[in-house]
């Protein structure tokens, strides 16, 4: 894998990296491997969190509600099948 050093010496709480530092030790795995883990996990989070505001807003603006899906994806579904 690939590295880029993103800022010097980044460092953990004491507590929070003698968790990381057991759980690494449990699972056989290197610390900075559950870090990178838990990064990726916390951005793709981020997306999802952005995604489904993005379609809130979006929603709200063209006045939809959820009383709509039903309807809604009944309609795309439909339209789905004519374009087989």
């Amino acid at each position: 894998m690939r590295t880029r050093n993103i800022a010097d010496g980044l460092s953990l709480p004491t507590k929070l990296a003698a968790e990381v530092q057991a759980a690494a030790n449990e699972e056989h795995r290197p610390p900075t491997e559950l870090v990178c883990e838990a990064i990726e996990r916390y951005l793709k989070d981020r997306r999802w969190r952005q995604l489904v505001s993005y379609g809130q807003a979006r929603a709200r603006e063209l006045g939809l509600t959820e009383a709509d899906l039903p309807r809604l994806i009944a309609e795309a579904r439909h339209e789905h099948r004519q374009r087989r």
